[in-house]
């Protein structure tokens, strides 16, 4: 559909439920809200995430294809029922809205995003790439969610990203799956304990985000000055703390899909994640 309203895709999304007919599903509740934010760089990994949780959750899913450079302004839809026989459950359906936001239109995506949320569901926000902080696309947006989920290991430049961060928490919950890739290897530290109570100095070889993250953890939870020596890697490889090797019992490998549901079963704000982050301004690199 071009130049598509909020009320063009429900009358869509209406029209394709009842074409359903005695076939449609059996399990209609919607237990959240899931927008996505995919810039053209992310567009086949966000696809391929999605389609891997369209059959854990009973969704409405709105995807945002921004397309600030389209000499039209204007949105563009497809409106898509995917249904999954899902055992004694029944049958399930995704509500999946896919919109191109162009031109002028990918800087007011909240004013279409807004009146196609199901009212009374957590509304959940994946960004993907970098957040451009002060902007109208992620200021309005942010102001409709409950839950951000950002993957920090996306941004060009976390360093500056972790520091504006903060400014976010008491506006909208952050969730940050580089964060929970880093849980086994926080356990490996605080199993140093107490010889890590004076440590000065962590060394990470690593993905930059999950070194900050780790480094403002540490600095947050001895409350003194830690210094990060970071090495770059594709995962986190090592850990040492003033020398010592932090070994964890387990990391387990998932897939984005599987990332992105576990931070989709968590509704309440992390403070030790916000206190890592707060941190980092702290972290003598």
């Amino acid at each position: 559909m071009e130049n598509a309203t909020s009320k063009d895709i429900e009358r869509e999304l209406a029209r394709l439920r009842d074409a359903m007919g005695d076939e449609g599903p059996t399990q209609r509740t919607r237990v959240m809200n899931h927008v996505a934010w995919v810039p053209e760089r992310w567009v086949d990994a966000a696809q391929e995430v999605l389609a891997g949780l369209e059959e854990r959750y009973p969704s409405r899913v709105i995807v945002l294809y921004p397309r600030p450079d389209d000499d039209r302004d204007g949105i563009d839809a497809e409106v898509d029922l995917r249904c999954f026989a899902h055992g004694q459950r029944g049958t399930i359906c995704a509500e999946v809205v896919e919109l191109q936001l162009r031109g002028a239109r990918a800087a007011a995506a909240a004013s279409i995003v807004e009146p196609l949320l199901t009212a009374d569901l957590t509304d959940f926000l994946r960004w993907r790439g970098d957040l451009p902080f002060g902007e109208p696309e992620l200021e309005k947006l942010v102001a409709v969610a409950d839950r951000l989920v950002v993957d920090s290991r996306e941004w060009r430049d976390p360093d500056a990203a972790f520091v504006r961060l903060a400014e976010l928490f008491d506006r909208v919950t952050v969730s940050d799956i580089a964060w929970a890739r880093t849980e086994p290897w926080r356990e490996a530290v605080a199993q140093l304990w107490p010889g890590c109570a004076r440590a000065d100095r962590v060394r990470v070889a690593g993905p930059r985000a999950e070194a900050i993250l780790l480094a403002g953890w540490l600095t947050a939870r001895l409350e003194r000055d830690i210094e990060l020596d970071h090495e770059p890697a594709g995962e986190v490889e090592l850990v040492e703390v003033d020398g010592d090797p932090a070994v964890p019992k387990w990391v387990e490998a998932k897939s984005a899909s599987d990332l992105l549901s576990d931070q989709l079963d968590i509704f309440s704000r992390d403070p030790i994640y916000e206190e890592a982050v707060r941190s980092f301004s702290r972290v003598p690199i």
